[in-house]
C-alpha cells in the first residue's frame, strides 16, 4: 500500500474520534506475539459475522447487511482471478472503504494477491485519481461510471500519461457502452472490466473478462464468478425462465450475505427466500453462454397509460446524444396517464443541446409513449456517498417542482 503523507496528501491528522490511524495498526501489532495470534485464531470460524455493510441506499433507505469471512474473502479472491491481478499490479482505489466495492475488491482483493494499494486522496477527486495513476504507475483504476465520466472531462484530463493502465472494474450502476469504450482508448485501459452484484453479494456476481468478445464486454455484465449459482425468473410467478427472456435475476451462493439484513428480519425474508435465493430486483437477461444482461429495475418500471416502460432503454438512447454525459431516466405521477416519464440530463462541457432538440432525438429511436414528457436540464445530480445516483431524491426534487408550477399556472 502507497502511504501518504498527510500534509501532503490534504488528510487531517485525526480525522474524527474513534477513528484509529494505520501507522496505529502497525504499531499495536509489535504488542502482540505471535502465540495470541495463534491463540485467537483458532476461536475463530469461517462462517461468523465480520462485516456490518450499508448498502447504498441509492433507491431507497439503506439496509444493513451482515456479512461473513467466507462471503468476503472468497468473492475477494475469485475477482482478482477473473482479473489476471498479481503482485505486480498498483491500483488506484478512489472509491470509498466503507462500501463493498473498496473494501472487498480493493482492500481484501489486493490482499489475497499482494497487490499494491494506491489512495489518491481522503475522498474522491478526479484531478487526485489521475494524479496518482500517472505518479505511482498505477496498472489498475476503479470507480462507479460517474468518476470515470468526472476524470475524461476533468479539464486538465490531457495533462496525464495513463499508458500504465492495464485494466479495473467500472461498477455499481449501469455502465453505458459509449463510456466504456472511452475508457479503453483515452484512459489506455483496454481490460477495463464491468462488474455487477450487490452489498448482500459480497458483493460481485458477475464481471466481464479482458478475454471476452468487444461487444460481450461492452454491453453485458459478464459471466458469474465461480461457486455461485444465477437463475432468471418471472417476477409474478417465480418460474425459472428459458434464456434470452427477461425476468428477475436471482443469485444463491457462498456469497450471500450470511445474515441477512441486520435486525430486520421481514427485509431478509423478503429478499432471500426460503431456498437461499437472493432475489436482485434487477430485470435481465441469460444467454447461453451464461453473460448476463441487465435491462432495467424491477421498481423503476414506469407504468404510463398501461405500458410497461424501462427507465434503462431511455438513458441509452440519450446517452447515444453525442452532447450528453449523464441521464437518469425515473416516473412522476400523471392525473391522465397514470406515470409520466422524466429525463433530468446532464450535457458534455460545452454542450449546447435543448429540452426540444433531446425530445426529437428520442423520437428517432423510441416508441412514441417512450419519448419523455419532462426533460430537464441539471449541472448535478443528487448522489450517495460512493458516487451512486440517488433517483429517489430526484423524484421528490421533482414532484416538488411540478407542484409549484402548476400553483403558478393556476395564480
Amino acid at each position: 500500500m502507497v502511504l501518504f503523507d498527510p500534509a501532503d496528501a490534504g488528510f487531517t491528522a485525526r480525522p474524527s474520534s474513534g477513528v484509529t490511524l494505520w501507522q496505529e495498526v502497525l504499531q499495536a501489532a509489535e504488542s502482540i506475539s505471535q502465540d495470541q495470534l495463534e491463540a485467537v485464531t483458532v476461536t475463530l470460524d469461517r462462517d461468523d459475522p465480520i462485516a456490518l455493510l450499508y448498502t447504498s441506499g441509492s433507491r431507497g433507505f439503506p439496509k444493513t447487511a451482515v456479512l461473513s469471512h467466507h462471503n468476503l474473502l472468497n468473492n475477494a479472491w475469485f475477482s482478482a482471478q477473473r482479473m489476471h491481478f498479481s503482485e505486480i499490479d498498483r491500483l488506484c482505489v478512489p472509491v470509498p472503504f466503507y462500501h463493498c466495492f473498496g473494501m472487498v475488491l480493493a482492500n481484501l482483493l489486493s490482499l489475497s494477491v499482494g497487490a499494491c494499494i494506491v489512495l489518491p486522496g481522503e475522498y474522491f477527486d478526479p484531478l487526485a485519481a489521475l494524479q496518482a495513476v500517472q505518479e505511482e504507475a498505477c496498472t489498475a483504476i476503479y470507480g462507479v461510471p460517474t468518476m470515470f465520466v468526472a476524470e475524461l472531462e476533468h479539464t486538465r484530463f490531457t495533462e496525464f500519461d495513463l499508458t500504465c493502465l492495464r485494466t479495473g472494474i467500472m461498477g455499481g450502476a449501469p455502465c453505458p457502452p459509449e463510456l466504456v469504450q472511452r475508457v479503453m482508448e483515452q484512459m489506455h485501459c483496454p481490460q477495463i472490466l464491468i462488474g455487477y452484484g450487490m452489498t448482500e453479494a459480497s458483493p460481485i456476481t458477475h464481471l466481464t473478462a479482458a478475454e471476452d468478445p468487444l461487444p460481450v464486454r461492452l454491453e453485458t455484465v459478464g459471466r458469474n464468478l465461480p461457486h455461485q449459482e444465477v437463475k432468471v425468473i418471472d417476477p409474478e410467478s417465480a418460474r425459472t425462465l428459458p434464456l434470452e427472456e427477461v425476468g428477475e435475476v436471482c443469485f444463491r451462493g457462498y456469497h450471500i450475505a450470511k445474515g441477512g439484513y441486520y435486525g430486520e428480519p421481514e427485509a431478509t425474508a423478503q429478499a432471500i427466500d426460503v431456498d437461499g435465493w437472493l432475489h436482485s430486483g434487477d430485470l435481465g437477461s441469460m444467454d447461453q453462454n451464461g453473460y448476463l444482461r441487465i435491462t432495467g429495475r424491477r421498481k423503476e418500471i414506469i407504468i404510463r397509460g398501461g405500458e410497461n416502460i424501462s427507465p434503462w432503454q431511455i438513458e441509452q438512447r440519450l446517452l447515444d446524444h453525442p452532447e450528453v454525459a449523464e441521464v437518469a431516466v425515473f416516473g412522476v405521477p400523471d392525473e391522465f396517464y397514470g406515470e409520466e416519464v422524466m429525463a433530468w440530463v446532464r450535457l458534455q462541457d460545452g454542450g449546447s443541446a435543448n429540452e426540444q432538440e433531446l425530445r426529437a432525438w428520442c423520437k428517432q429511436g423510441l416508441a412514441h409513449f417512450k419519448v419523455p414528457r419532462y426533460i430537464w436540464l441539471v449541472e448535478r445530480f443528487p448522489m450517495t456517498g460512493s458516487g451512486k445516483l440517488q433517483k429517489v431524491h430526484m423524484r421528490e426534487e421533482a414532484l416538488e417542482q411540478l407542484k409549484r408550477n402548476r400553483s403558478t399556472e393556476k395564480s
